[in-house]
């Protein structure tokens, strides 16, 4: 089976033509090799899948004949996607988080003074 079709009958994509584009943008690796979307997977692949900013590592265990619940995933693969991968989701969830949300506008007469504060205390 190809690879971008394996990642969509596994639910690691939400359509096709997502898993095709992500395997054409070198997300994806079989056996630490980047693969085209119809690079044939097999039993006992080792496969490494780059979503959101996040290197979700699994072996295949069995090729899946249809798109299949996510209940049921778990037959097909086995999840060897270590815990430091989804620590790092969190300091990144932290680092995105500005003072100033968009769409709030122009910073307010407060907002300046506190700006300037802090540069001028960062130049001394």
């Amino acid at each position: 089976m190809r690879i971008d079709k394996f990642l969509w009958h596994t639910r690691y994509f939400k359509t096709r033509n997502i898993a095709t584009n992500a395997c054409k943008k070198g997300h994806v690796r079989i056996n630490e090799c980047v693969v085209k979307p119809s690079r044939e997977v097999f039993p006992m692949d080792a496969v490494v899948v780059r979503k959101n900013q996040i290197n979700f590592q699994f072996t295949v265990l069995d090729i899946p004949n249809n798109r299949i619940g996510a209940k049921l995933v778990d037959i097909y693969r086995k999840d060897t996607t270590p815990k430091e991968a989804f620590e790092n989701e969190e300091m990144v969830k932290y680092a995105k988080k500005y003072y100033r949300q968009k769409g709030m506008g122009r910073p307010t007469k407060k907002d300046r003074r506190e700006i300037d504060d802090y540069l001028d205390d960062e130049s001394e």
